[in-house]
C-alpha cells in the first residue's frame, strides 16, 4: 500500500528536478517527520532535503511573530486590559480569568478568519444591547450600564492587546495568522520565485486561504489535496465540503480546473462495527484483538483514540505480543497522584483558618507523597483518630507529629496568609524534599520534575507580572497548567504499533485501523457554546459554525479510510453520564452508503456472564490457624465472637483469626456503638457501688440527679475530643440521658410497686471451661455480663441493648437452629451468660433476658421456649435441663469451629 505522502513524494520527484530547492508545508510537525522518513527511505543517493515546515512554523516565518502559550497570553492580555482607559472599573486578575479565556478564543477566531474588528465589535455590542431591550432608560442599573459599556469598550481592548503583542514580537495564533496574511505580499517579493508545495490540507481558515491563493497566483505553488474523488463527486458529502468550496470559489481553480484526485475509497475494504460495554470493555477488547495480530500486521496498524482519556486503559491492556509501540500523545500531568496532592494542598489553603479540619488534614497526610515529605504520617493520622478531634490547631498537630517533622508540618499546614509568594515558596520546598526522598522510579521522578517546572513557571510569571495575589489564583493557574502539561512517551515514530489521537492522523495512512469511542458526541464532538459570538453573528461574518466543525470531523474520519483495508470501529454502548451509548452517525452513514466493495460485519462483545449463584469463599484451617484457635479457646470464646461465626464464618476468620478490625476514623457524629458504650459505662458507674445491696427509691432518686454529670463525663471519656454541644451530637447526648433516666424511672416504679431488687454483679468478667472430648485442647467461653440481680428472689441475668429488641428474638422452638441461624443471636448470648454464671453459682431456676432501651415499655424481655412458631411462650425459666440442651448445641458449634478438616466457609448474608 502506497500512502498519500509516498504518492505525493513520487509525484513531486517526477515533476521537480531541483527537489532540494522546494519549500514543503504540511499540517503538522508529525506529518513533516513522516515525510522526511519516507524521503529517506526512497532516496538512492545522498542529497539535500527541501525546506519542510509545519503550517504554524510557516505562518510564524511569514508574520515574524512567535505564537505564545495560552497561560502567558492570559497575563499579557491582562496588561492590555489594565491599559484600556475606557474601562473605568477594572476587575482583579482572579475575576478576569473567569471570562477572559472565552473572549481571547473569540479574538483568535475573528483574526484567523480576517473579520474586520470595528464592524464586528459594533455588531456584537448592538446584540448585547438588544438582549436588554426591555429595560427602560430610567430602570437601567449601574450593573446594566457597566455591562453595556464593556461591549462598547472591546475594540479599544482588542487594539491595545494587538499593539502590545506585536511590539513584543509575539501573538496568539489568530493574530499571527492575520499578520501573516497582511505580510504575504512582502514575502512574495522576497521568495516569489521559490517553489512552494502545500501537502495534505483540508479545512483552511480565511487567513490560510488568502495566503494559499496569493502564492498560487505566483505560478510557483502547488497544492496536493488529500481527498478522494468519491467524496468530491458527491455534492452532498461533507467530507469534501471545504475542497468543493475552494475549487468553486478560488480564481486559480477557475483558470486551472484540472485536479489531482486519488480514488482509493472505492477499493475493497473490510469493516467491523463492534459494540462494547463501557470504556474498560473497549480497552479489553482491543487487547484481545491485538493479541491475534502478527508483528507484520502490527507494523501496519494504528489505534486511533477518538476519546484520548482512554490512553491509560489502552496501555494497560496491550497484550504480550506487542514488542514495539509508538504513542503520539502524552499522559496529562493532572492524572498523576503527585499533581493531585498539590492541587489538594492549594485548595486546602484557599480558606486560611486557625483550626484545621481533620478530614482535610488526613487527605494530605494519607496521600502517598506525604510519606516522602514527613516521617511516619500514618502514626500522626492514628494519633488524630485516637483523639477523636474533628478540629485541630497547628500547635496540636505539631505536637502529634513530633520535633522531627516540625518544619514540614508548618510548610504543609501553616497559615500561608493567602499570599501567593508564600504558597509558591512552600510548594517548591515541599517538592524538593519529596524529590530527595522519592524512590529511584523513573516515572515518579519525571512527574516531580514536571511539577517543579510548573511551579517555577508560575513563580516566574508572578515575578514578571505580579498579578497572582491570592492562593485561589495560584490554584486556578496550577490546575490549568497540569491539564496542558503532559509526560511524553519515547518510541519509534515510524515502526511498530501506532497509538494516536484523531488530529495526529492527518496525512498518515495505515492498512489496519482500530478506532475506539466511535460514539455520537465524541466523533463528531457536537455543539460547543464556549463563546460570546452568537450564531447569527457567525452567520453575518461567515465564521465557522457547528456545521463546519462537524464537516472537519467527517473529513478526518473518512480520510483515515481512504487507503485502509481492515477497519475496526468500536463504540461504547453503555449509557452513563453524558455518554448516551449511541454509536456515531458516521457508522450509520457507512451502513446507508453500503458500497458494493465494502463488507460490514457487526459484533456485540459482552463480558462473560458468571453463574447467577455466587461462589462462596472458603479458607482452609492451616497449622497457623489452629494455633490461633487454641489461643482463643484458652482465653475463652466470647458470646459475640460465637454469634459472629454463626452470622458468617469468614467474618470470624478475619476478625478473630487474622485480627483485622474495622478501620478506625474520627467520629464527627456519635456512632451507634459509641452510644452503647456510653450508656453501659454510665449504668456501670451508677450500679457497681450497689453490688450486694437492695435498691431503694432514695438511692435511685439520687442517681437521677447525677445523670447529666455522669453522661457528660462518659461522653468525654469515650467520644474524647469530639464536640457534643451542638447539632446531631447534642441530640445523641440528650438521647443517652433520656435512656438512663427512663431506665432508672422504671426501676423506681418497680421498687415502689413493692418489688425487691438486689444487685449481685455489674459488668463482671466470667469464664468457664467446656469439656469437649472431640477437641484435644482446653476450651473456654468467657465474657462480661452487664448485670446479675435477684428480682423478688428470682435470679436474673441481664444484658443491656440500646437498639430495638423484641420478645420474639429471645424465643426458640427447636434448639438446633440456635447455633445455626443468626436471628437467635440474642437468645444465644443470654444463655451463654447463664451457662457461665452456672459455673460459679449453680442455677436451680433463673431468668435471662434483655432490657432494650428502645423498647423499654416492654420491660424485661426474657428468654423462653415455645412448642411451635406463633404459639404462646411455654417456659421462660432457665434450669439445669435448659442449660444441658444449650450446651449440647454449643459443643457442636465449637467442634465445628475447631475441626481442622472443616474450612471456614462464607455464608450469604440476607
Amino acid at each position: 500500500m502506497l500512502t498519500f505522502l509516498e504518492e505525493t513524494l513520487q509525484s513531486i520527484k517526477r515533476n521537480h528536478s531541483n527537489f532540494s530547492e522546494l519549500t514543503l508545508i504540511l499540517p503538522s510537525k508529525r506529518a513533516c517527520g513522516f515525510l522526511l522518513n519516507y524521503l529517506r527511505k526512497s532516496s538512492i543517493t545522498t542529497s539535500f532535503a527541501p525546506k519542510i515546515y509545519s503550517v504554524e512554523e510557516f505562518i510564524e516565518t511569514l508574520s515574524d511573530l512567535k505564537i505564545i502559550s495560552t497561560t502567558e497570553m492570559l497575563f499579557k492580555s491582562y496588561e492590555a486590559y489594565l491599559n484600556t482607559h475606557s474601562i473605568s472599573e477594572k476587575e482583579d486578575f482572579e475575576t478576569y480569568t473567569t471570562w477572559a479565556t472565552t473572549l481571547l478564543n473569540d479574538f483568535n477566531e475573528i483574526d484567523r478568519y480576517l473579520v474586520e474588528p470595528t464592524a464586528f465589535f459594533s455588531y456584537l455590542g448592538s446584540i448585547k444591547a438588544l438582549e436588554k431591550w426591555n429595560v427602560k432608560e430610567q430602570d437601567k442599573t449601574d450593573l446594566i450600564e457597566r455591562y453595556l459599556q464593556f461591549w462598547e469598550q472591546l475594540p479599544e481592548f482588542y487594539e491595545n492587546l494587538k499593539e502590545l503583542l506585536i511590539t513584543a514580537g509575539e501573538g496568539y495564533q489568530g493574530l499571527v495568522y492575520r499578520k501573516a496574511s497582511e505580510d504575504i505580499e512582502h514575502y512574495i517579493q522576497q521568495h516569489g520565485n521559490s517553489k512552494h508545495l502545500f501537502i495534505g490540507f483540508n479545512a483552511l481558515n480565511n487567513a490560510e486561504q488568502h495566503i494559499f491563493q496569493e502564492l498560487l497566483e505566483t505560478g510557483n505553488t502547488e497544492i496536493y489535496w488529500d481527498t478522494d474523488s468519491y467524496f468530491y463527486l458527491d455534492k452532498k458529502h461533507s467530507a469534501s465540503l471545504f475542497f468543493r468550496n475552494y475549487t468553486s470559489n478560488w480564481p486559480y481553480y477557475r483558470k486551472n480546473p484540472q485536479l489531482r484526485l486519488s480514488s482509493h475509497f472505492e477499493t475493497e475494504k473490510s469493516f467491523q462495527f463492534v459494540e462494547v460495554q463501557k470504556n474498560i470493555g473497549q480497552a479489553k477488547y482491543l487487547g484481545s484483538l491485538l493479541s491475534q495480530y502478527s508483528p507484520e500486521q502490527l507494523d501496519k496498524t494504528a489505534i486511533v483514540l477518538a476519546d484520548e482519556k482512554l490512553l491509560l486503559p489502552v496501555l494497560t491492556s496491550l497484550p504480550q505480543n506487542i514488542q514495539q509501540v509508538n504513542i503520539t500523545m502524552g499522559v496529562s500531568l493532572k492524572t498523576f497522584p503527585a499533581a493531585i496532592f498539590f492541587e489538594t494542598l492549594l485548595h486546602f489553603h484557599q480558606k486560611p483558618s486557625n483550626s484545621l479540619y481533620y478530614q482535610e488534614v488526613l487527605a494530605i497526610l494519607n496521600h502517598p507523597l506525604a510519606s516522602f515529605i514527613i516521617e511516619s504520617p500514618q502514626e500522626i493520622t492514628s494519633k488524630i483518630v485516637a483523639r477523636n478531634s474533628a478540629y485541630l490547631s497547628l500547635e496540636q498537630l505539631e505536637e502529634l507529629a513530633g520535633a522531627a517533622n516540625m518544619e514540614y508540618i508548618q510548610l504543609l499546614f501553616g497559615n500561608w496568609k493567602n499570599n501567593s509568594v508564600i504558597a509558591l515558596t512552600s510548594c517548591i520546598k515541599l517538592l524538593l524534599k519529596a524529590k530527595e526522598q522519592a524512590p529511584q522510579n523513573a516515572i515518579d521522578r519525571i512527574v516531580l520534575f514536571k511539577l517543579y517546572s510548573v511551579f517555577i513557571q508560575i513563580h516566574a510569571l508572578n515575578g514578571k507580572y505580579a498579578h497572582l495575589k491570592t492562593i485561589k489564583t495560584i490554584h486556578g493557574l496550577f490546575v490549568e497548567l497540569i491539564s496542558t502539561t503532559s509526560l511524553d512517551f519515547e518510541g519509534d515514530a515510524y515502526h511498530g504499533l501506532q497509538i494516536m489521537g484523531i488530529l495526529e492522523t492527518r496525512v498518515l495512512d495505515f492498512e489496519n485501523i482500530i478506532m475506539l469511542s466511535v460514539n455520537e458526541g465524541i466523533i463528531p464532538a457536537g455543539k460547543s457554546n464556549a463563546s460570546f459570538i452568537t450564531y447569527d453573528l457567525k452567520q453575518q461574518f461567515k465564521l465557522p459554525s457547528y456545521y463546519e466543525k462537524d464537516a472537519i470531523y467527517t473529513y478526518h474520519f473518512y480520510r483515515l479510510l481512504h487507503r485502509a483495508k481492515n477497519i475496526t470501529l468500536v463504540y461504547n454502548a453503555h449509557a452513563e453520564g453524558l455518554n448516551t451509548g449511541e454509536k456515531s452517525r458516521f457508522l450509520l452513514q457507512l451502513e446507508i452508503e453500503n458500497h458494493p466493495k465494502h463488507t460490514i460485519k457487526h459484533l456485540v462483545v459482552s463480558p462473560p456472564v458468571s453463574s447467577l449463584s455466587k461462589t462462596l469463599k472458603t479458607v482452609e484451617k492451616t497449622e497457623a490457624v489452629m494455633v490461633r484457635l487454641r489461643e482463643i479457646a484458652g482465653k475463652g470464646f466470647s458470646p459475640s465472637a460465637l454469634t459472629n461465626y454463626i452470622r458468617n464464618p469468614l467474618d470470624f476468620y478475619y476478625q478473630k483469626i487474622l485480627r483485622i478490625n474495622e478501620f478506625q476514623e474520627v467520629e464527627e457524629t456519635v456512632a451507634y456503638n459509641t452510644l452503647g458504650t456510653i450508656v453501659h459505662d454510665t449504668l456501670q458507674e451508677f450500679y457497681e457501688p450497689w453490688e450486694g445491696t437492695f435498691l431503694t427509691v432514695e438511692l435511685l432518686q439520687n442517681r437521677k440527679a447525677q445523670i447529666d454529670t455522669e453522661v457528660r463525663r462518659q461522653f468525654k471519656k469515650t467520644f474524647k475530643e469530639g464536640d457534643f454541644t451542638k447539632g446531631k451530637n447534642l441530640i445523641v447526648f440528650e438521647v443517652a440521658k433520656r435512656y438512663i433516666s427512663n431506665f432508672i424511672a422504671r426501676e423506681i416504679a418497680e421498687v415502689k410497686a413493692g418489688n425487691q431488687i438486689k444487685i449481685l454483679q455489674v459488668e463482671s468478667e466470667l469464664k468457664t471451661e467446656i469439656a469437649i472430648p472431640e477437641i484435644n485442647f482446653p476450651v473456654h467461653i468467657g465474657g462480661k455480663v452487664d448485670r446479675v440481680d435477684e428480682f423478688n428472689g428470682m435470679l436474673r441475668i441481664i444484658d443491656y441493648k440500646t437498639g430495638m429488641v423484641k420478645q420474639g428474638e429471645l424465643e426458640v422452638v427447636d434448639w438446633e437452629p440456635i447455633t445455626q441461624d443468626y436471628k437467635y443471636s440474642k437468645a444465644f448470648q443470654v444463655l451463654a451468660y447463664a451457662l457461665m454464671i452456672n459455673h460459679t453459682n449453680p442455677i436451680v431456676k433463673a431468668e435471662a433476658g434483655i432490657f432494650s432501651f428502645k423498647n423499654l415499655n416492654s420491660g424485661f424481655l426474657k428468654f423462653g421456649t415455645k412448642e411451635k412458631p406463633g404459639s404462646r411462650t411455654k417456659d421462660q425459666l432457665i434450669t439445669q435441663e435448659t442449660l444441658a440442651l444449650f450446651i449440647s448445641e454449643l459443643k457442636k458449634l465449637i467442634v465445628e469451629i475447631c475441626n481442622p478438616e472443616l474450612p471456614f466457609t462464607e455464608k450469604e448474608i440476607e
